[in-house]
């Protein structure tokens, strides 16, 4: 999937490199793409734009016992689930024309169904949650890197994968980085650079249980795949709006933050 912001940035391993199925503007899907290549795993379709695309590119949609739709963003709900691609501000406007409802009563075959009026912002908290639980398991397993130094050395070693910026990262800082990767991975002048999230550094810190973390590195391929995956669902969602804004000078003040214990992966999610 080709999130709004990946033009330029992203892995540079070619076999990690993810397939670019949309054009990551305002209306455009995951699903609108090639067919999906044998590698791709699943394939689903999307309910409201009725293309087909990747399962993991997709965000399930799960029936609770009580006919509330819940997200299920890692598709672990028992029962029939029914799986949509589109944006956030796409999701909003078949909400509110009641396409939505109409999708989803063919999909799981009931007209006895709550939409939940937060449903976009649980869907959008859900792939966030995701997406920095994936970090910090790869942060675990040793395969991210954090601290600027530490970061230019693999970077100019050729071994970067991934290049991720806190959204208050410094605009020199990210140029730095963004330019070793360059030199370090043979593409001066590609215009190749780092992924602004849009999480603050104090968020992207908790969710790896590290110290005022403003940037973070991945050296292997499959690590950076992974984090890839989950990181593109997310920002397709939000839209090019929320990840488009350049990295930003501002203090780099030190954050001393103790990693909290996660409640529970589902507590949004309603399983």
């Amino acid at each position: 999937m080709r999130t709004p912001t990946n033009e330029h940035d992203g892995v540079t391993d070619s076999k990690a490199a993810l397939p670019r199925t949309g054009k990551g503007a305002r209306g455009s899907h995951p699903a609108r793409a090639a067919k999906a290549s044998p590698e791709s795993g699943p394939v689903r379709t999307c309910i409201l734009s009725r293309e087909e695309a990747p399962r993991d590119g997709l965000i399930r949609l799960a029936l609770a016992p009580d006919g509330m739709v819940l997200p299920d963003v890692r598709a672990k709900a028992p029962g029939r689930g029914a799986w949509i691609g589109v944006a956030r501000d796409e999701l909003e406007t078949a909400i509110a024309k009641g396409r939505l409802r109409g999708a989803l009563s063919r999909a799981f075959k009931t007209g006895t169904l709550t939409i939940p009026d937060d449903l976009p912002a649980r869907i959008e908290e859900a792939l966030q949650r995701n997406a920095l639980d994936r970090l910090g398991l790869e942060a675990r397993a040793g395969n991210l890197l954090t601290g600027s130094d530490r970061i230019v050395q693999a970077a100019r070693e050729g071994r970067l994968r991934l290049l991720l910026h806190a959204s208050d990262a410094g605009a020199d800082g990210a140029a730095k980085l963004a330019q070793a990767w360059r030199v370090g991975s043979d593409r001066e002048g590609s215009g190749l650079r780092g992924l602004a999230l849009p999480v603050t550094r104090t968020i992207l810190s908790l969710a790896l249980g590290r110290e005022n973390v403003v940037h973070a590195g991945l050296t292997d391929a499959q690590a950076a795949r992974r984090v890839r995956e989950a990181l593109d669902r997310w920002l397709h969602f939000i839209g090019p709006e929320r990840v488009n804004a350049p990295c930003e000078t501002r203090p780099q003040g030190a954050s001393a933050l103790e990693p909290e214990s996660r409640a529970t992966s589902e507590e949004n999610e309603g399983f």
